[in-house]
């Protein structure tokens, strides 16, 4: 298995359970920009740690400081819709129409870089794309109960673009900049928007103690997930890369099951199914 391949999966694996966090976050009242103040805090920390301790350089400065500010504005923007939005609807109707996105990061792929794909990757991609519109299809089993539906789709509409925006810049950090720099430079630019935000994006009886917990283990699995992306798109391709980590809702979906017993359909098994063997088809 191909190194930058072996990558995306563990970062894959990582996002999932990061966002599954994002919905225990919002099943526990947090108030959002404090998760987000704490994810971003702890990213930054460890980030910055981590490349001290490597005694690592930054060339580029003005391009990094650039690259870090759309990253970090971008990022920050969809963490805090998808966290929102998911006080309005269930894990399975928001993760599948946020990753939409996906296909805008495909296209600009192969038409920027030009990536070179198999038939078995092209295929894989097509799955791919397929199981998040199948299971944007699906009827959701709480859906007669939605709150405000205008807002969770506005919601949702803007943590798809600005995810889209996030993956495109990643890939042009990890080609041009040093990793833990952009890494600590854009968390921090996030974590400083997310503490201005504390007040507008608080509710009646939020638990702040809860909302920083539950941030601070976001962070560590974000930090472990996001640099394994980064490594990953330093060497391989976006085109690839972003379909099999934008399938993590599947994990999501699988543990929002468990912990939570949202309604698991045979269709959304089948969803399940297809995306293990996309990812298979896309690494061939």
């Amino acid at each position: 298995m191909q190194n930058w391949f072996l990558l995306t999966l563990m970062a894959l694996l990582l996002f999932g359970i990061q966002r599954f966090l994002y919905k225990v976050s919002a099943e526990r009242n947090c108030n959002t920009a404090w998760t987000t103040f704490a994810f971003m805090g702890t990213v930054t920390i460890f980030s910055t740690l981590s490349f001290c301790a490597l005694g690592q350089s930054v060339h580029n400065l003005r391009f990094l400081l650039l690259i870090s500010l759309i990253n970090s504005l971008s990022f920050v923007s969809g963490t805090i819709a998808t966290i929102e939005a998911l006080k309005y609807i269930s894990t399975s109707v928001a993760y599948p129409l946020i990753r939409l996105n996906t296909a805008i990061v495909v296209i600009f792929s192969i038409w920027y870089f030009g990536d070179r794909l198999s038939v078995f990757q092209i295929t894989g991609i097509i799955i791919a794309i397929t199981v998040i519109l199948l299971l944007t299809r699906l009827d959701d089993g709480n859906r007669s109960s939605t709150k405000s539906p205008r807002r969770a789709m506005l919601l949702v509409i803007v943590a798809l673009f600005s995810g889209a925006i996030a993956a495109i810049s990643s890939k042009f950090a990890a080609l041009e900049v040093n990793l833990l720099a952009f890494m600590a430079i854009s968390y921090a630019m996030s974590m400083v928007v997310s503490l201005c935000l504390r007040k507008k994006l608080g509710s009646v009886g939020a638990n702040h103690t809860e909302a920083l917990i539950i941030g601070f283990f976001i962070g560590l699995v974000n930090f472990g997930g996001f640099y394994f992306l980064l490594r990953a798109l330093s060497s391989g391709p976006l085109s690839i890369i972003i379909p099999v980590t934008g399938m993590y809702f599947v994990i999501s979906i699988i543990l929002a099951f468990l912990f939570y017993r949202e309604k698991l359909s045979a269709l959304r098994v089948l969803a399940i199914v297809l995306t293990a063997f996309a990812i298979i088809l896309m690494r061939l």
